[in-house]
């Protein structure tokens, strides 16, 4: 018998240890999964099938849901729509058979957090259900986040990004595979940050990659490391990206610049969700979370046997597209004071202000290059201007009309320039001028451009910039 104290405690811990529902209508996995749970200090209810599961859901609290896919009455995917509807904020993971992932990418996107093949490794199973309890509060634009001084955050108030910042949210709270597309200099990376900062992977390491600044040889030791001895040079272990982020986010930019043969190697450690360093006999479990993007069309190198299809539908099991500037135009007075009062700071000047000329000038004109191109047009202006209010003059910026009639973008020897060619022109002609003004140090001008030594290297080889000819 329990004494009081003893029946209060026991009480207060049950209430208190994270309630999991478990849906399946075979005995056998559900008195494993409660077995499983119960060691974790988890408190489970089980049920056979929907319309128990969704009773039991209204009349209780639970911190996570586990769910067979195949059910008597229905799906684990009709399950995972009602939780989405009806239990905003409850994790709800998905257990399917081997081989039948069709159904687990049909669940993340309709929602769920993850999901679990069978046989389930009860491995995975507790590591599934730690990052799922391990989820923040489901957060709102009415709600602000607390604690943002180091936390990323898109600014703007227009229709596309405020559906940006909510669709941000609700990836937070997957384990899903996101491919971000969107012209180069949209914020990619910084969507891609900013779904890891919150998700249940946010104390764990976001490494970004850059796949095309990568040599073709050296990529697999990259990518999956390698042992101390592996080959000539290999003088220590290496642990490569996708350990460097285990338990974390994997960042994969510029994702369609891969070639073919590292594509298959990467997708069988995205499969079987283990990696092989070079020279090593063993191969190591890893819990990493992709996010990849590119500036391409990734579904149209699919189409010109440029990426692998099956590759692609393991990446792109979400798509977010980043608008681009052009699409928000009312934004942009907001972002360039924020870029302004950063580059101030950063500089140590006096802060700067942009008069209502200048900013008529930005908001009416097109940004091919997007908010990277807002930022490198802000750098230079206040680099020749010392003047603490900025005009139009100052920014060196066409008027709408004027682009209008040279086209959409300026034009060489009377041809206008695809967009790709002519923000490889911009790129240049920033490279060249912070060469320039830190008299042609590398280290200085790629710290000036706010990239690393190893990226300036792959894109002045990219761009054909030779410090030992005259730049033209």
């Amino acid at each position: 018998m329990f004494s009081n104290n003893e029946s209060a405690q026991a009480m207060s811990e049950h209430q208190s240890s994270p309630h999991v529902l478990v849906v399946d209508d075979e005995p056998d996995i559900i008195e494993l999964l409660e077995l499983t749970l119960a060691r974790m200090g988890m408190h489970v209810v089980s049920a056979m099938n929907t319309e128990d599961a969704k009773i039991q859901l209204q009349s209780h609290s639970f911190q996570l849901c586990l769910t067979d896919m195949q059910l008597p009455d229905g799906s684990g995917l009709d399950l995972v729509h009602y939780i989405s509807q009806h239990c905003t904020g409850l994790p709800v993971a998905v257990i399917t058979a081997y081989g039948t992932t069709e159904n687990a990418v049909a669940a993340l996107k309709a929602g769920a957090f993850d999901y679990l093949t069978k046989p389930v490794s009860l491995k995975q199973l507790r590591a599934l259900v730690k990052s799922a309890l391990n989820l923040p509060p489901i957060r709102t634009e009415a709600t602000p986040e607390k604690n943002t001084s180091n936390r990323r955050v898109l600014l703007g108030e227009s229709r596309p990004m405020r559906e940006l910042r909510a669709t941000i949210e609700k990836l937070s709270r997957s384990q899903a595979a996101v491919y971000i597309s969107g012209e180069s200099g949209s914020g990619k990376e910084l969507a891609a940050r900013m779904i890891h900062e919150r998700s249940a992977r946010r104390n764990e390491a976001f490494v970004p990659v850059n796949c095309g600044a990568i040599p073709e040889n050296l990529m697999e030791s990259e990518f999956f490391g390698y042992k101390k001895g592996a080959f000539t040079g290999a003088d220590k272990d290496h642990d490569g990206f996708f350990l460097a982020a285990n338990g974390g986010t994997l960042f994969l930019d510029e994702v369609a610049d891969l070639p073919l043969a590292m594509q298959v190697k990467l997708l069988r450690v995205i499969q079987e969700k283990q990696v092989r360093r070079l020279g090593d006999v063993r191969e190591t479990n890893i819990d990493v979370r992709i996010i990849s993007a590119t500036h391409k069309k990734l579904s149209e190198c699919v189409e010109n046997g440029q990426f692998r299809q099956d590759l692609y539908y393991r990446l792109n099991v979400i798509e977010l597209d980043m608008p681009a500037l052009r699409e928000m135009r009312e934004d942009i007075p907001l972002i360039a004071r924020n870029i302004l009062t950063k580059i101030c700071w950063e500089t140590d000047r006096p802060l700067c202000h942009l008069d209502q000329d200048a900013f008529a000038v930005l908001t009416e004109y097109d940004f091919p290059g997007n908010v990277r191109e807002l930022e490198n047009i802000l750098e230079r202006t206040l680099a020749l201007c010392s003047a603490e209010k900025i005009g139009k003059s100052e920014l060196q910026l066409k008027s709408k009309e004027v682009q209008k009639t040279s086209g959409s973008v300026p034009a060489t020897a009377g041809e206008e320039l695809p967009l790709q060619d002519y923000l490889d022109r911009l790129e240049k002609e920033s490279i060249v001028k912070a060469l320039e003004q830190t008299r042609y140090n590398r280290t200085a001008a790629a710290k000036f451009l706010g990239i690393t030594v190893r990226s300036m290297r792959y894109r002045m080889d990219r761009l054909g910039l030779d410090l030992k000819k005259p730049f033209r």
